[in-house]
C-alpha cells in the first residue's frame, strides 16, 4: 500500500529522473532469478543525489510517524536498505541496526548488527519489494530476536500478487512510497513510454515469472 498518491507520483518522478528505474520492453532485463523483465531497479543510486535522498529520507520519516508513531529502533535490510535505512534513523534520532540474509560464519556470528533490545519497537526500512522473501526474512530475524516489529516501509514495490499474499501469510504491515501503477501512470504521463510499451509493462507485471516479449 502507498503512503499517499501525491509521495507515489513524486516518487516515481524522481526514480525515472535519475534512472534508477530502467524501462526497457524492446530489450528486457534478465535478472538473477533469470526473469525476463522490461524494467530493472536500483534504489541505491538514490544515495548519490542529495536532494533527493533528503526527500526519500523525509518521506520515510514522516510515514512512520503517521502509522506507528516513533518507534524504538530502525532496521534496514542489507544491503540495499542500509543506507536510506540509517539517514531515517539519523532524521528521526533513533537508533539504527542492519539485518544480513544470514547469520555471519565467523566471528560473533551476528544476523542483526547493531544494538537491539528484546520487546523494542522496530520499523523495516527496504529499498525494493519483489516477492518480499528477502524482506521477510529479515522481519523474521527480528522476531527471533523478540523485537516489536510495527511494519516495514519500502521505497518502491512492483505489486506483485506473490509480494502480497507473502506480507498478509506472514502478518507483517507493508507501505511503500511509490508502487508500480504509480510509475507507470508518470511515465506514460511524461511521455517516457508510449501506449504499445504501456501494455508490454502491464503484461509482464500480471505474470512475471512467464512473461517474454512477444
Amino acid at each position: 500500500m502507498i503512503l499517499n498518491e501525491q509521495t507515489a507520483k513524486k516518487t516515481a518522478e524522481l526514480l525515472l529522473q535519475i534512472n534508477a528505474i530502467k524501462l526497457s520492453p524492446e530489450d528486457p532485463f534478465t535478472w538473477a532469478s533469470g526473469w525476463k523483465s522490461p524494467i530493472y531497479c536500483d534504489n541505491r543510486i538514490v544515495l548519490s543525489y542529495p536532494q533527493i535522498r533528503n526527500y526519500v529520507k523525509s518521506a520515510m520519516a514522516t510515514g512512520i510517524e503517521e502509522l506507528y508513531g516513533k518507534p524504538d529502533v530502525i532496521a534496514g535490510v542489507a544491503t540495499g536498505a542500509i543506507g536510506i535505512g540509517a539517514l531515517v534513523a539519523q532524521e528521526m534520532n533513533l537508533p539504527f541496526v542492519y539485518v544480513r540474509p544470514e547469520a555471519k560464519k565467523h566471528g560473533r556470528q551476528n544476523q542483526i548488527e547493531g544494538q537491539l533490545d528484546k520487546h523494542q519497537r522496530v520499523v523495516v526500512i527496504e529499498d525494493l519489494i519483489s516477492t518480499g522473501k528477502s524482506s521477510l526474512n529479515a522481519v523474521k530475524a527480528l522476531k527471533d530476536a523478540e523485537a516489536d516489529v510495527k511494519g516495514m516501509i519500502a521505497i518502491f514495490s512492483y505489486g506483485f500478487n506473490v509480494a502480497l499474499e507473502n506480507f498478509k501469510a506472514a502478518n507483517v504491515q507493508l507501505h511503500t512510497l511509490s508502487n508500480y501503477d504509480s510509475l507507470l501512470n508518470e511515465a506514460l504521463e511524461t511521455n517516457y513510454i508510449t501506449n504499445k510499451q504501456l501494455e508490454v509493462l502491464s503484461s509482464w507485471n500480471n505474470n512475471p515469472s512467464e512473461w517474454s516479449l512477444k
